[in-house]
């Protein structure tokens, strides 16, 4: 059963969950079953990704039955990715990196997000009509509406930062095509973003509006369960992959060194840990945005501070959302203590953890950041020294773990690789000295394919020339009156 972080009160299923996507209090849904949950590890790593896919899914969320969760992960998994082993590891110098890219939008997001329309469709009732609502930095707009577009039954509404992402990842976005798809910008950053989302979804006025209209509204953001549980296969997976290139042995612990700004990537990889995998430690990677180094090093959570837009985009947040479920674990499961952490944050921008908590949290995280700068400097000196060519996103994790040594016990390091760097050629172009004109994206694409003897995705290059569907632009406070009518206006079948 699931409930929220901030109330025990109410206990849903996990089809309920899913649907629902957050709380009515605002919280996010957890189970108190982890500890029951964990797998017998030789059972899983011998698993290739869909079946690893299959067993989390099952145990997790326990009442799909085992011919829905197999037709979820075949339709996710079959022919969506570019890659036979959806998410292969390969090795950069002393470490590994685990692509995530090989998805429909060559972002990590793709992973959950083929997969959520799936365990949707399969929990909804007939007749049902339900709107996705989701905030994006950049990466988990496109993947969203990738997975959902026609979907019977499922329509999505976007919201994503005015000049915040990458002209490649709007692009993405706005060219989108499905007769239930709607794509916005927002005057702000991601943050008011998610916040105007989270505020849909508790505005009680709204639901009983769209209610009468047959249609309730869930999300695609991480604060899903739906959306975080598939996150955890790449990481029992990405060990399996080491067990079989004979690189660990059955039972050694590994650590993951993680670039994340909302914190459900890295998240993803501690309900792994609980579940039985063997992990040393996570390395939480921020940009110039470093609330989340900051945190660990204090215990004092405090946004208030100026905001960066960096050419790592998708991590310029300032509210980590899925922080709340890990205190919510790690604090013993005091869902009262954590609902007034979130008082704190929310009437004064920042809240601070116990001692206790935040000395738990330490034992197993460890946190740094990289500005610009540095991250460029470590997009050159990865090609340089391994002929690796790196995202920003990814440098940014690769530079923080070139300043953290690998902790006692770990046999490797396996680095998240989030994004291909063809999604910020212009950046990358830059960092690697390649001439281009960085407001042609397409050109720098050609540039970095000829300078690298790499090839951009398909799905990327096939941008240029697509015609922009969506263009409106809005204040935080129209986003309500934005839903309703894109909710009248959406095709439903």
């Amino acid at each position: 059963m699931y409930h929220s972080t901030r109330s025990v009160t109410e206990q849903l299923t996990a089809k309920s969950a899913v649907l629902a996507g957050i709380a009515p209090d605002g919280g996010l849904y957890v189970t108190d079953d982890l500890s029951e949950l964990r797998f017998d590890l030789s059972d899983i790593t011998s698993k290739d990704f869909r079946g690893i896919a299959r067993q989390v899914l099952g145990r997790l969320f326990d009442d799909y039955a085992d011919e829905e969760i197999a037709e979820c992960v075949d339709a996710a998994y079959g022919s969506t990715f570019d890659s036979p082993a959806v998410t292969p590891l390969v090795p950069v110098g002393d470490d590994y990196v685990l692509e995530l890219f090989h998805g429909p939008t060559s972002a990590f997001k793709d992973v959950a997000l083929q997969m959520l329309p799936q365990l949707m469709s399969h929990a909804r009732r007939d007749g049902e009509r339900i709107m996705i609502l989701t905030a994006t930095s950049g990466d988990t707009g496109k993947a969203a509406l990738a997975g959902f577009a026609d979907t019977p039954g499922l329509g999505i509404a976007v919201f994503y930062p005015q000049g915040g992402t990458s002209d490649i990842q709007r692009l993405q976005m706005t060219t989108q095509e499905g007769g239930n798809v709607s794509v916005c910008a927002i005057e702000g950053n991601f943050d008011d973003a998610q916040s105007g989302v989270k505020k849909l979804f508790v505005d009680t006025a709204l639901h009983d509006e769209l209610a009468d209209a047959g249609v309730r509204l869930s999300s695609a953001n991480s604060i899903n369960i739906g959306r975080l549980a598939p996150q955890i296969t790449y990481y029992f997976d990405a060990y399996a992959q080491l067990l079989r290139a004979g690189a660990i042995e059955l039972g050694d612990e590994v650590e993951f060194c993680v670039p994340t700004g909302n914190f459900g990537d890295v998240l993803a990889g501690w309900y792994a840990r609980e579940l039985g995998l063997p992990v040393a430690r996570f390395i939480v990677a921020s940009n110039a945005n470093d609330v989340l180094t900051d945190f660990f090093a204090t215990g004092a959570y405090d946004r208030n501070r100026p905001f960066f837009r960096t050419i790592s985009p998708s991590m310029d947040i300032l509210i980590s959302s899925n922080l709340e479920r890990l205190i919510y674990y790690m604090g013993g499961g005091d869902a009262a203590y954590v609902n007034g952490l979130m008082e704190d944050l929310a009437r004064d921008g920042r809240y601070e953890v116990r001692p206790d908590i935040m000395d738990a949290i330490r034992t197993l995280f460890a946190a740094g950041s990289a500005d610009d700068d540095a991250t460029r400097a470590e997009i050159a000196a990865c090609r340089d020294e391994h002929g690796y060519v790196l995202d920003p996103h990814t440098a940014v994790a690769v530079r923080v773990a070139r300043d953290l040594p690998r902790t006692t016990g770990a046999k490797a390091r396996i680095i998240l690789a989030t994004a291909s760097p063809y999604k910020f050629a212009a950046d990358v172009c830059e960092a690697l000295d390649i001439r281009a004109d960085a407001a042609a994206p397409f050109d720098c694409m050609r540039a970095l394919e000829d300078a690298t003897g790499t090839a951009a995705p398909r799905p990327l290059s096939a941008l240029e020339g697509a015609t922009e569907r969506f263009d409106d632009g809005i204040a935080p406070e129209q986003m309500r009156a934005y839903v309703v009518r894109a909710c009248k206006e959406a095709t439903w079948e």
